[in-house]
């Protein structure tokens, strides 16, 4: 970039950042302008161009189309130092202060996500909502930098177009209506549907572009009466044709099962009114109305009751010349600015641009109630992705007490959702529900307007059929946690059904035995078998008088061990005399435990504890399938345990290997892995039979990855069918 190109640049941002910013410290943008192009001198994009377009183009799209101030113009700008240069944040904070540094450390934080490739996991949705609660600026930084990335797709491979289109539909999108921001939102769905479905994308833009002289010329038609009563009647407006973002269209077609000609509002017209008061938005419907009959199956009052965003309008769908609908918009200048700007048109003008507005407020407490941690542990992330979609609803329903008090609710919510929405206690007891005086079922699908009562009794719980229905995060997490709490007792006193019964009948067995005696009845878990017993759906006297009959014919179940097993007994044997024991948190050494057989722990993995009756605790390896269900089950029984810290001392680890039993495959092996890191061979076992070979070889590793490139090598060696570690 020449110099007097990037004094152009610089010249150009500030003049757009006057014009539209309420004030513009130009002493900051300087800097900050200068400071990222520095930064990122030597860096190209995949599109060949420097780096430094990127974070321009983002400070532009900040200043232009989302403006809200200097700040996030500036946070803009070093958006990308601190993840992809030499600088840190302590840099930027330095330099630019608390405010910027925090706003880039936020934005970088949802960077280094994209990183693993896992955005479709809940830690992604976690570090984006918690953004958004301590400063919405971080938000509207990744917004501008998304539309940027999204318009220069064109120059990625193509599988990583389709990545980065499909989360820019799944998360981007939903943010931006969530935060108002329309244009934002349907240039984010429009870029990433004509990656996704470009076949759909290019025939509706065809169909569109080929009727645009059509359809300009009807809308003036239609829009002239309008227009001439208005000036009639005094007002100041503007009128202008609304054209639907493809996607939009494509969704209606879909949901609807009709082609693009029958979808009734792609005319549409939008007036703009030049007053402050909001009655004239409504002495302009009537005029449309007196002009045109309007269907009133499509009248919406979005200024009375004005979306969760924000949002404020009145739509209206009247019957056009020639008998075609035409939607109607009615908004006042005001209003039109949320609509087009969402928050930043809330805040501009705002002293304290962090803080959270009126309309965010519902949905910051559901952030939150998101990040409670309660004894069940952290929101899985399955959970934590369906709430995610469910509070991200594009459509809302206006749903009305008794009192009328109103309250909105997604589209497809029931009068549970509606309970629950009232208060949890409201929730947790109802009983039945009227709707307009008539009493419903519970999964009824409430509709805009109806008025709903509650009827409640302290004896009524949840029921785990009401999961299956109820649509708001509220009412399902809600629901889990109580049948939850309710499995979690009925395990406890299936646990004391069991203990009873077996101090009565002086029954002698251990958990890990009665755990293998249960694997051989095809019983999942411990937590299972007790749930049983409370439900009365296992009979403890007969498992009893099995495990009796088994204890006094023990011949009757010896069976002669695999040489698989007693390689990997061996093993376990060895691989856990390397080491001292195991560390329980903030606790001493010397605490009774022993290990797990259904997952036979060793140094190197990562552990979890589990607290029994009579056997102290019980180590598990934390991916074990038991253990993730004793942690849902039972989480006050888990305990945080350890390895001892090794102090640079290699941990044993096994590794089987079979393959082709052809001369010298013994040596390729031994060599493979002795001339990685000098790694040290402890003892080999092999099996040869019908010219194929097993091994098992126990090494001396410093770490998982020293292992996994082990594998590696071992995997390439002409013969070698499979290479694994032997842990199960």
């Amino acid at each position: 970039m020449t110099n007097a190109k990037y004094k152009r640049k610089l010249e150009d941002l500030l003049y757009i950042c006057h014009r539209n910013l309420p004030k513009v410290d130009e002493n900051l943008i300087r800097r900050a302008f200068e400071f990222s192009f520095n930064a990122h001198r030597n860096d190209i994009r995949a599109t060949g161009e420097p780096f430094f377009e990127h974070p321009y183009e983002v400070a532009r799209i900040l200043a232009k189309e989302i403006p809200l101030d200097d700040i996030s113009v500036t946070s803009a700008l070093l958006h990308d130092v601190a993840e992809d240069t030499e600088y840190q944040i302590k840099d930027i904070r330095a330099e630019f202060g608390d405010t910027v540094a925090d706003i880039v450390d936020g934005a970088t934080k949802i960077s280094d996500v994209f990183k693993s490739h896992d955005v479709i996991r809940a830690e992604y949705y976690r570090k984006m909502l918690l953004s958004m609660v301590n400063d919405i600026r971080v938000m509207l930084v990744k917004f501008a930098d998304r539309l940027n990335n999204m318009r220069t797709l064109k120059s990625l491979p193509p599988e990583k177009q389709e990545r980065l289109a499909k989360e820019t539909l799944e998360i981007y999108s939903p943010f931006a209506h969530r935060f108002g921001l329309a244009n934002i939102r349907w240039e984010l769905e429009d870029l990433s549907f004509m990656y996704l479905n470009p076949e759909a994308y290019n025939m509706i833009a065809r169909e569109i572009k080929s009727r645009r002289r059509e359809r300009e010329h009807y809308i003036r038609r239609f829009a002239q009466p309008i227009e001439k009563r208005l000036k009639e009647e005094g007002f100041k407006f503007e009128i202008s044709g609304r054209s639907k973002n493809f996607y939009s269209v494509f969704k209606k077609m879909l949901k609807q099962n009709k082609p693009l000609q029958e979808i009734h509002d792609l005319f549409a017209i939008r007036i703009i009114l030049d007053t402050d008061d909001d009655n004239d938005c409504f002495a302009v419907y009537g005029v449309v109305s007196e002009i045109y009959m309007p269907n009133p199956e499509f009248f919406k009052n979005f200024i009375s009751v004005a979306k969760k965003n924000g949002y404020q309008s009145i739509h209206t769908t009247v019957f056009g010349p020639g008998g075609r609908m035409v939607e109607v918009q009615i908004r006042t200048r005001a209003m039109h600015e949320v609509a087009e700007k969402g928050v930043a048109a809330h805040w501009m003008y705002k002293e304290n641009v962090t803080a959270i507005d009126e309309e965010l407020t519902s949905w910051v407490n559901w952030v939150r109630e998101i990040f409670e941690v309660t004894s069940e542990g952290a929101v899985p992330t399955a959970q934590l992705m369906e709430s995610f979609r469910l509070n991200l609803y594009q459509e809302e329903i206006y749903v009305f007490t008794p009192k009328g008090e109103l309250k909105i609710l997604p589209t497809g919510a029931t009068p549970v959702d509606f309970a629950f929405e009232i208060h949890s206690k409201v929730g947790d007891h109802c009983l039945a529900a009227k709707v307009n005086g008539r009493i419903v079922p519970l999964d009824m699908v409430l509709k805009s307007g109806d008025q709903v009562e509650i009827l409640t009794s302290k004896k009524q719980t949840p029921s785990p059929d009401w999961e299956k229905f109820v649509v708001t995060h509220k009412a399902k997490s809600r629901i889990r946690k109580w049948v939850k709490e309710e499995q979690r007792k009925s395990i406890d006193e299936g646990r004391e059904i069991w203990e009873k019964r077996t101090k009565k009948l002086k029954l002698s067995i251990n958990e890990d035995e009665l755990t293998e005696f249960l694997h051989d009845k095809k019983i999942e878990n411990l937590g299972m078998f007790y749930l049983g017993l409370r439900q009365a759906n296992i009979n403890a006297d007969e498992i009893i008088q099995m495990i009796r009959e088994e204890q006094k014919h023990p011949q009757s179940m010896v069976r002669e061990e695999p040489k698989d097993d007693r390689l990997f007994s061996r093993f376990i044997s060895t691989a856990r005399s390397t080491t001292s024991g195991i560390v329980l948190s903030g606790a001493q050494d010397n605490f009774m435990h022993n290990y797990a057989k259904c997952c036979h722990p060793i140094p190197g993995d990562e552990v979890v504890g589990f607290v029994t009756t009579g056997e102290g605790i019980k180590i598990h390896r934390r991916n074990c399938k038991n253990i993730k269900l004793m942690m849902q089950m039972e989480a006050n029984r888990i305990v945080e345990v350890s390895w001892p810290s090794s102090n640079g001392v290699m941990f044993v680890a096994g590794v089987r290997i079979l393959g082709d039993d052809r001369p010298g495959m013994l040596n390729d092996i031994t060599h493979a892995i002795s001339s990685y890191m000098n790694t040290n061979i402890r003892s080999v076992n092999i099996d040869s039979q019908d010219s194929m070979f097993q091994g098992l070889f126990v090494l001396n590793v410093k770490d998982t990855e020293h292992l996994n490139r082990i594998l590696e090598r071992i995997r390439r060696i002409k013969g070698v069918s499979r290479a694994e570690r032997f842990d199960e």
